[in-house]
């Protein structure tokens, strides 16, 4: 029994894909509406639940705010001067779960909206995945900007949307995602000016005592992680940016 529910959520995300490939979305509407009616057989249904997973990590990507928050992570480690540190495993788990913080409320908008009537057999899948899509939608929608809106409209030779129920996923997301990137690189620029300042000052200070030999990475280095302890810098930067998406 537990296994069929597990089967049938992730055919209930995998509907989600669907305004992403309207392209394709009468195939694959029938093979998940036929796999949820159980008319595959079960080596099938277990491949084809492997194969929706792993679009799960696509849709965490596209849909969600862990785009901006990976970038930011990566780009204050580039800052610190750090290559390997923090490891990508400890950034990335990181960025998931700050991730799970800032759309907790978009999860449960489209868990009423959708996942539970269709659990309840209240609803077919399409259906269901159009209401939780909203959400998302909405979500996508406050956190793009115009500009790259109207962009993307424009590469892809399609009318200017006259409202939010006129916007089509293909074009929201992708100008989401460059508005996601825009965000997080401006937010990086901001995170890198203290640090290269530190590094300013401790070069002139070296050239300024003759020491040309020692690279002021040695220096300023270990100066840039005790001025980011001093002022809890991950904490403040996870307060920033969850802060970033209303919470």
């Amino acid at each position: 029994m537990m296994r069929s529910k597990c089967f049938l959520a992730v055919l209930f995300l995998a509907g989600l894909l669907l305004p992403m490939a309207g392209w394709c979305a009468d195939p694959i509407q029938d093979a998940i509406a036929r796999a949820s009616s159980e008319d595959y057989s079960p080596i099938l249904r277990s491949f084809l639940l492997l194969s929706l997973l792993s679009f799960i990590p696509l849709m965490v990507i596209a849909l969600t705010s862990f785009t901006r928050i990976i970038v930011v992570l990566s780009l204050v480690r580039s800052a610190l001067g750090l290559q390997q540190t923090p490891p990508n495993s400890v950034l990335l788990t990181l960025a998931m779960f700050l991730t799970l913080f800032s759309m907790s409320p978009v999860f449960q908008s489209a868990k009423q909206n959708g996942l539970d009537p269709y659990l309840r057999h209240e609803m077919p899948i399409q259906e269901a995945a159009a209401r939780a899509f909203e959400p998302f939608k909405l979500f996508m929608v406050r956190q793009t900007r115009e500009d790259d809106l109207l962009a993307v409209v424009r590469m892809a030779k399609v009318p200017p949307p006259k409202s939010v129920q006129d916007i089509g996923a293909l074009q929201l997301i992708p100008a989401f995602m460059l508005s996601e990137l825009r965000t997080a690189f401006q937010i990086g620029f901001v995170i890198f000016l203290p640090f290269l300042l530190i590094d300013l000052v401790v070069a002139a200070i070296l050239m300024a005592l003759g020491m040309i030999m020692l690279p002021p990475t040695t220096i300023s280095l270990p100066l840039k992680i005790l001025l980011f302890l001093l002022i809890n810098g991950w904490t403040l930067l996870a307060q920033a940016l969850l802060s970033g998406y209303h919470l």
